[in-house]
């Protein structure tokens, strides 16, 4: 289930999945695509928001969000919306998990937040078509950092969207739960540099939730496209 593209590039990584939307809006006449932020995919962005696609059928969420505002500097709907929706990509319909971030962030303001989130899910095509992961040196994914508050709830919750307080990083999270992940009909993983490389093939010698990315890709229910530069 899973294949691994050693040389890997924005602009490839862009074409494989834009080919996989336009196969999903063929047969479906629509697609769902959720993406990481971060600094890592903002090349493969601005390569996939030139793809030849039919924009105004496709549904963009997030893989994971910072509880921020949508203008601080660590938003991610921020940075999707900078370098993914523009041009003929700015039709695709982005569905942020929440519009207003809450001042404190204890688990019922943040219960909340996820109820906000996950009855804003249901206007997105499910499941998703392509979900896009990236990976952290400590093995995380999405926002599923082990050992933090939230991450046992979301590896196991049969709902969308989970909350999760990293130890580790700034900013509580909202996150696809790892059931929603593996639901979609494909997985795209990125990894960049010798040592994310490394902590990848630790993590690809067996399942084990401390190192959270090994659950993805140990696991027979979705193919998983791993692209490595």
């Amino acid at each position: 289930m899973t294949t691994e593209h050693p040389i890997a590039t924005p602009p490839a990584i862009a074409a494989h999945i834009a080919n996989a939307l336009r196969r999903a809006i063929a047969e479906r006449g629509q697609a769902s695509l959720a993406v990481s932020g971060g600094k890592s995919p903002v090349a493969m962005f601005e390569a996939l928001r030139r793809q030849p696609l039919d924009w105004a059928k496709l549904h963009v969420v997030l893989v994971d969000e910072r509880v921020v505002p949508h203008d601080h500097a660590d938003s991610n709907t921020a940075l999707v919306r900078q370098y993914l929706l523009h041009g003929a990509a700015a039709a695709a319909q982005c569905v942020p998990f929440f519009d207003h971030a809450p001042r404190e962030f204890h688990p019922p303001a943040l219960d909340a937040l996820v109820a906000q989130a996950n009855a804003r899910m249901v206007s997105v095509p499910w499941p998703l078509d392509v979900a896009v992961l990236g990976m952290g040196e400590d093995a995380h994914t999405a926002s599923l950092f082990p050992g933090a508050p939230g991450t046992a709830e979301a590896l196991q919750s049969t709902e969308r969207v989970a909350w999760v307080v990293p130890t580790t990083a700034p900013h509580a999270r909202l996150t696809l739960t790892l059931p929603s992940l593996l639901a979609a009909r494909e997985l795209v993983l990125t990894i960049s540099g010798e040592k994310k490389l490394a902590v990848y093939r630790r993590a690809a010698q067996k399942a084990d939730a401390a190192l959270p990315v090994s659950l993805v890709i140990h696991q027979a229910q979705t193919p998983l496209s791993v692209w490595m530069s």
